[in-house]
């Protein structure tokens, strides 16, 4: 390792130093900067990001049920690090599992659908499709609301408008019938409420008026057309409200009496809401930490130099992977929890079941298998001490010699080596291998093997070249296993950026706020009426301005979803402030070519509009001041295609390590938050804000 000046430039040839800018916010504190806090609830920790006096304060704790108690711990002690008072908070921003958990577990509300005679099924027919064409035995998942919680009314709208009415008395008999069967929460998707949400309204404003429970409506949820997809999303957007609703009411009264503000919420599309707007839709709030984690990243990172980011989140239940290209989290309305589709704009993650909890075990045909089964927080792998005695990744990167047993997780949670080589060796001999570090190999293998699959996915598989981009490696675990699959795919940067361990966190305090509306217009791009759009825009727009803190500082982008004719998958592209027909046939044309090889001379369909509106936040100060003397020591650890024999593997403590320092592999760079593995023929650059980053080329040994 050399270390250079702080003052000196820091080079790279590819990832260029970034210092977050510091302009903007809100409520000055007592020295006229913001006091912000981000926190992040994941799987097995609670992640802590607190931005104080142009510093950056992290802590970690261990995730509680309910979820509120560990955010206020969390809260509480990043607090007592930084010497202040939690009333002394200007923001706090957050992240958590509330609703996907409802989702995964099947925990939300007794909930109860209200649609169109004749379309009672709709959730269970579905498309009609299988969720694995060669799998004879493969089940579709239950939906949300049973056969006997679905409710008909008599109704009919087309995409003409109203042939039908509601009957009132009808809709307050089935209100009776409603509070008899005791529901939590009511969904109603009528047929064509998006192109006329007349019925619907009716429906939804008498229902709110004789039951006591959260009614969501299909035109408020999500006004485009496909009944299942708006079916579905309506449905789970009811079946996690009553959850959402209790927490964060829970969490907002908490947190007044500790003094500190009501915390906005991130949701799923990247940008974070107050907590009114989430109590009432709810069906936004899925995968707001993964969300969190690629918005952090996006602003940790410049790519100017690249062609984007793939972002790798590995934590202790999973792992996370998304894309940043034009320093932007890609997005998408096309996604599904546990096999229920979720049409509302979100940050695009895959998200697999392998973390460092992830349990590993040996299948009928006596491979090796991770995940995606997870020990969790309590008792946790077998190396926290806590009672666990199955075999997980955390384990066997203790065996690899990649955490040690000095290693303090979290700042304060000590390891029991022995613990998890027992584990190993219970793995080792059901799978039929020598030993407990050959069982380890094998883990941390088949893992690897798993999160490259899924970084495949959202890169070949799309088009994009991975060797092309940079990987951006955060979450607990993320980092000890970042250069390995860098190496399967031929990536040859590897970014590591200082709160790299509490990433999430951190992108709560770089978030803006943002607000998304769409709607269904169906029409021949060409007969289309600019005017008539512009009317649709102009509603869409009052929607998201609606919502907006400040609507005055407020961003609005307006997109249309494209399709040739016949086709039945559409593309975004944006949309000028005067609707342009062929400006946007133009882009539509030019993004098909993109994505699929190929454009057509075929007439053009604008299905959707949408419109989308973002108060920018300001990003906080990462300053790095290592004061150096960095060396804490050495370490026998094992690495993927060195041989057999163990590495002396020189151990840094990170947070020391001067601005522009250099680190050969093999190496590791411990922080209480997370543990970055530098392999051989690695070579690491701590940049001036703080971040690592990793290249090929140089062995120390």
């Amino acid at each position: 390792m050399t270390d250079s000046n702080p003052s000196d430039p820091t080079r790279n040839a590819s990832i260029t130093d970034h210092t977050p800018r510091t302009d903007g916010g809100a409520s000055p504190s007592r020295d006229g900067t913001d006091t912000r806090i981000g926190v992040d609830v994941g799987g097995t920790f609670t992640d802590v990001a607190l931005s104080v006096d142009d510093d950056l304060v992290t802590a970690k704790v261990p995730s509680t049920d309910p979820q509120h108690i560990g955010v206020l711990e969390g809260l509480r002690k990043a607090c007592d690090d930084a010497g202040i008072d939690p009333a002394e908070i200007d923001e706090f921003a957050h992240a958590m599992t509330v609703s996907v958990n409802a989702l995964l577990e099947r925990g939300g509300a007794k909930t109860a659908l209200v649609t169109t005679e004749g379309f009672r099924d709709v959730l269970e027919i579905g498309r009609q499709d299988r969720p694995d064409l060669y799998d004879l035995e493969a089940e579709k998942p239950e939906p949300l609301v049973p056969r006997e919680r679905r409710f008909e009314v008599s109704e009919r709208t087309t995409t003409d408008g109203v042939e039908e009415p509601v009957d009132p008395d009808e809709v307050r008999d089935l209100a009776a019938t409603l509070r008899d069967r005791d529901v939590e929460a009511v969904a109603i998707s009528l047929l064509h409420a998006y192109a006329d949400p007349e019925n619907e309204e009716r429906v939804a404003e008498t229902l709110r008026e004789e039951l006591d429970v959260p009614v969501s409506a299909s035109h408020e949820v999500l006004a485009e057309f496909r009944e299942f997809e708006r079916t579905s999303t309506t449905a789970v957007d009811a079946y996690v409200r009553p959850a959402i609703d209790r927490y964060v009411g829970r969490l907002v009264e908490e947190s007044e009496d500790a003094g500190v503000p009501a915390p906005r919420i991130m949701q799923a599309n990247g940008g974070i809401a107050d907590p009114e707007t989430v109590r009432d839709h709810a069906v936004t709030t899925t995968l707001s930490g993964p969300a969190a984690g690629v918005v952090g990243a996006a602003a940790t990172v410049d790519d100017e130099d690249v062609e984007g980011l793939v972002t790798f989140d590995m934590g202790g239940t999973s792992s996370d992977v998304s894309l940043v290209r034009d320093g932007r989290a890609e997005r998408t309305t096309d996604a599904e929890i546990d096999g229920l589709p979720i049409r509302t704009p979100m940050v695009d993650v895959n998200t697999v079941g392998a973390g460092g909890g992830s349990i590993a075990w040996v299948d009928a045909g006596g491979a090796l298998r991770v995940g995606p089964r997870s020990s969790g927080a309590d008792p946790g792998p077998a190396c926290y001490g806590k009672g666990g005695t199955e075999p997980t990744v955390t384990d066997a990167n203790v065996v690899l010699g990649y955490i040690g047993p000095e290693t303090a997780l979290g700042g304060e949670m000590t390891l029991d080596v022995e613990a998890a080589r027992e584990a190993l060796e219970r793995l080792a001999d059901e799978a039929g291998l020598e030993s407990a570090l050959e069982a380890a190999r094998g883990v941390y293998r088949v893992a690897n093997a798993t999160m490259t699959r899924t970084i495949r996915s959202v890169t070949v598989e799309r088009g994009h070249d991975p060797r092309e981009f940079a990987l951006v490696a955060f979450g607990g675990a993320g980092p000890m296993h970042a250069a390995a699959l860098a190496d399967s795919l031929e990536v040859d940067r590897v970014v590591v950026p200082r709160p790299g361990g509490v990433l999430s966190a951190f992108g709560l305090l770089a978030a803006d706020e943002s607000y998304d509306a769409v709607r269904t217009v169906g029409v021949d791009l060409n007969a289309a009426d600019p005017t008539d759009l512009e009317a649709v825009y102009d509603d869409l727009v009052a929607d998201v301005l609606a919502d907006a803190s400040d609507p005055d500082a407020a961003q609005v982008e307006r997109a249309a979803d494209c399709r040739y004719a016949g086709q039945s998958f559409e593309l975004t592209v944006s949309a000028d402030e005067e609707f342009d027909v062929e400006a946007v046939a133009e882009r539509f044309h030019e993004a098909h070519e993109r994505a699929y090889g190929y454009a057509l001379d075929e007439a053009v369909e604008v299905v959707n509009l949408r419109a989308t509106a973002t108060v920018p936040g300001s990003e906080p100060t990462v300053r790095h001041e290592g004061p150096g003397d960095a060396l804490v020591g050495t370490r026998e650890a094992h690495f993927p295609g060195a041989g057999t024999e163990p590495r002396q593997a020189t151990v840094y403590d990170r947070n020391r390590l001067v601005a522009g320092s250099t680190v050969s592999g093999p190496a590791i760079l411990e922080q209480a938050e997370s543990t970055t593995v530098v392999p051989p023929t690695w070579t690491g650059e701590i940049l001036a804000d703080g971040t690592l980053v990793m290249t090929q080329g140089g062995d120390s040994q």
